[in-house]
């Protein structure tokens, strides 16, 4: 069977025409965000920066809440991806958490700090909206599944003691990081660095073998 696409499987010229304001829509709003941050971001700025309707945006979004969900989801993509490439090579647990380390303080100098911090308190908002439906298990976050998975490799590999939970330890892992991160970010880059290689360390530790 044919593996080229038929002309049912193309979007028609309206689909394209919807596809493509709305990704305008969306990066004139992240935009947006990044210099004031989500909450003193103003619709009717985002609007005139894409060069739509107001009411396109609420068409594509109902909230802003809903662009900044799916900045999440595209972020951590992005971050996956790249651990996954880290964590093909020779590595040992600490260079993994090291790594995821370094990997969310990018995104935060990516981003910037208040739509970090924003993003992060949507992230744990119980009223958080789904960029896709059933999206609430731990599983649907590619950073968490590559953090078990790390963890539980290196139990493989006799770096933890046999019994050690990786979901667990993973489970507290990153939600402490994504804690010291915004408690940390008015500190010199000295002092923060020193201080997120002690929560390492902390965390490896707590699963060492003995």
């Amino acid at each position: 069977m044919s593996t080229m696409a038929t002309a049912e499987d193309k979007p028609n010229g309206r689909e394209v025409q919807r596809r493509e304001t709305r990704q305008r829509v969306y990066e004139a709003a992240v935009a947006e965000f990044k210099r004031v941050g989500m909450a003193a971001a103003d619709v009717s700025d985002i609007v005139k920066a894409a060069g739509v309707a107001r009411g396109t945006f609420y068409f594509h979004f109902p909230t802003k809440e809903h662009v900044l969900a799916e900045l999440e989801r595209n972020e951590e993509a992005r971050l996956a991806a790249q651990l996954e490439k880290f964590l093909a090579r020779p590595h040992d647990l600490r260079g993994a958490l090291a790594e995821v380390v370094r990997l969310m303080a990018q995104l935060e100098r990516r981003v910037g700090k208040v739509l970090f911090r924003e993003m992060l308190a949507l992230h744990f908002s119980p009223n958080r909206p789904e960029v896709l439906p059933g999206t609430d298990r731990w599983a649907d976050y590619p950073m968490m599944v590559l953090v078990v998975r790390a963890i539980g490799l290196a139990r493989d590999r006799g770096e933890t003691y046999p019994q050690a939970d990786a979901l667990r330890t993973a489970q507290f892992f990153m939600p402490a990081l994504y804690a010291m991160l915004i408690t940390s970010h008015h500190l010199p880059r000295s002092a923060r660095a020193e201080i997120l290689d002690n929560f390492v360390a902390t965390v490896l530790r707590s699963v060492e073998a003995r």
